[in-house]
């Protein structure tokens, strides 16, 4: 929304905006409800949703979270869960593109230097299942291309 807002600024700098330019905002306008339901659904789950997801990632792989000697878990759920927050507001707002300008781009390059790109795939593969159980099939599709957007960005090992 933001990203399109901007756009539609730039685009139209001295003169109206046509029909077709401000599509997006009607788009939006009939989806808001929709988006703030699922928001908040998210949000009340948030614990839950980290925490299934963790299981499920340890019951394919049980050395997942660990290098070495060293148990990762806690800094994978405070990353887990702050991705989860910036995409949740990513759905509220229908703006994927500020939430890869903003924050996946500069994350990529931190996982990438702590070498956590399989970790960050399975995540994000598991958290579109896991959510799937906790939202209704419309809001999993608002929420779920976010969350492969997150796999494809964090996960991939030449993204």
């Amino acid at each position: 929304m933001l990203s399109q807002m901007k756009r539609l600024s730039l685009e139209t700098e001295g003169q109206y905006a046509t029909d077709a330019d401000l599509q997006f905002l009607r788009d939006y306008a009939k989806s808001y409800g929709l988006r703030v339901e699922t928001y908040r659904r998210i949000q009340n789950a948030e614990a839950l949703l980290v925490s299934q997801v963790q299981q499920y990632m340890m019951s394919k792989d049980p050395t997942l979270f660990q290098n070495g000697d060293n148990d990762l878990t806690t800094k994978w759920k405070r990353d887990t869960v702050r991705v989860l927050r910036y995409s949740a507001v990513a759905m509220l707002l229908n703006d994927p593109e500020t939430l890869q300008e903003r924050f996946l781009l500069w994350f990529q390059t931190i996982m990438r230097a702590f070498g956590a790109q399989q970790s960050c795939n399975a995540t994000y593969e598991a958290m579109q299942h896991v959510v799937q159980q906790h939202l209704t099939p419309v809001q999993a599709s608002l929420f779920c291309p976010i969350l492969e957007i997150n796999r494809h960005l964090l996960g991939g090992s030449n993204a």
